[in-house]
């Protein structure tokens, strides 16, 4: 062990006359302790929460999206789906129509509607539609026999749709409800001029994807229902396309934008959904500078503490100096006690930090046992429970940026202690 580790940790015990100093270390000990656990925490319940939301989002949304260009309808889309299928990467495709309409119920409720016409043998294999609370997908194309008994005569007739639970729950319609759709889309010409196209379904299912922008505004249709409604013929909006690895979808649509060329269109979906993760991260980045002031904090603690040492040291500092010690040697004393300060706060905040993040749905249902409350309320955040992923790359940033500020903090105090002038400090001892 180098005698300036050994001299450095006899510091780190305090005399009774430097029961201050000594608590000043504590609580810079302390302080790096909550920082680093706290960073280490909220970064992975912000991790956590980015990858239940591109999860949720994959399930409704595909990885690759193409379209016609300027959004117009796609014709010969079997064509153009077959050149799709045969590229690398891409493990299954299906056409999709979409449009946003106005959603009109019997008590004459009201809303907005986004409608999503799929092609109900093709899109499960692309898409992940969330928990069908009621009903069957299959039930788009037609109601099982035993069903349409009970249906009126004009119901049985009647194409199906299925709505998102959210919005099922606002407009008071429950299961194989008739609702009207009312589309400017396909409108018809009259001496008035154009009127909306009106058309009556039954709601023959009700999903829950688990996030609340798609279950309050978005219905499925049938493929072949809403071509009709919308007077489309045999094209298509586009082309939903699932990948073998999303971080790949990048690559995957630049090679399906080359080999299809104009007029067709392929996004994947970062570009699609850009905004919503560019604003997660930016909220990652400000809890992180945020948190990191407790350990700046602590830093300041650390350069009061061995300020404070080096003029109790003076006189310890001068023999040693006489003795024969550099000033480097002097230096590396205090930089050891600012060090053994920061490895100590660091290492127990990242055993704790990975303790609770690693654990946090078990700590947090037992919070919620003891004191009886939701911390998410299902209904207001769409969680059951807090998400949490450990990134093991902020983890090792965490550290080493924790353990650098504490040596910045300490060549200061160490620099002031080395310029020391040992004849001064025992002229009068």
């Amino acid at each position: 062990m180098p005698y300036e580790f050994f001299i450095s940790r006899r510091y780190m015990r305090a005399k009774r006359k430097q029961v201050f100093v000594s608590i000043i270390t504590f609580i810079s000990i302390l302080g790096i302790f909550l920082g680093v656990a706290a960073l280490i925490i909220v970064l992975a319940v912000m991790n956590g929460f980015e990858e239940d939301l591109r999860s949720k989002i994959l399930g409704i949304k595909s990885h690759i999206e193409v379209t016609a260009n300027m959004g117009g309808p796609m014709k010969n889309y079997s064509a153009v789906r077959a050149e799709i299928d045969k590229t690398p990467g891409v493990v299954a495709s299906t056409p999709f129509i979409y449009t946003q309409a106005m959603m009109r119920t019997g008590s004459d409720g009201v809303t907005g509607v986004v409608i999503r016409g799929l092609d109900t043998e093709s899109a499960p294999k692309v898409l992940n539609l969330g928990k069908i609370r009621e009903g069957r997908l299959a039930d788009l194309n037609a109601l099982p026999e035993d069903i349409q008994k009970e249906l009126s005569p004009e119901d049985r007739t009647l194409s199906g749709i299925m709505i998102g639970r959210e919005m099922a729950r606002n407009m008071g319609v429950f299961l194989y409800d008739t609702i009207a759709i009312i589309s400017p889309v396909g409108g018809i010409a009259t001496p008035m001029g154009m009127v909306p196209r009106m058309k009556k379904f039954i709601v023959v299912g009700i999903f829950e994807s688990g996030f609340y922008e798609y279950d309050s505004t978005l219905a499925f249709l049938s493929l072949k229902s809403c071509q009709e409604f919308l007077d489309m013929g045999d094209a298509v909006s586009g082309i939903d396309i699932v990948v073998d690895d999303i971080y790949k979808a990048d690559a995957i649509a630049r090679n399906i934008q080359s080999h299809l060329g104009f007029p067709f269109f392929a996004q994947n979906w970062m570009q699609m959904n850009k905004n919503l993760f560019s604003a997660l991260k930016l909220e990652k980045r400000v809890m992180f500078i945020i948190l990191s002031l407790i350990v700046l904090v602590a830093a300041f603690n650390i350069i009061s503490a061995l300020i404070m040492i080096v003029m109790e040291k003076n006189k310890d500092i001068a023999v040693l100096k006489s003795m024969g010690a550099t000033s480097a040697t002097i230096m590396k004393i205090f930089i050891y006690q600012g060090l053994i300060v920061g490895v100590v706060g660091t290492f127990f905040g990242s055993i704790a930090g990975l303790a609770v993040a690693l654990n946090l749905q078990k700590i947090s249902s037992f919070v919620e046992r003891i004191f009886n409350f939701k911390i998410l309320p299902g209904d207001v955040y769409y969680l059951s429970e807090l998400p949490s992923k450990v990134n093991y790359g902020d983890v090792v940033v965490i550290v080493l940026g924790t353990l650098a500020i504490c040596f910045l903090s300490t060549i200061y105090p160490s620099l002031r202690a080395s310029r020391l002038d040992p004849a001064e400090a025992l002229r009068y001892e």
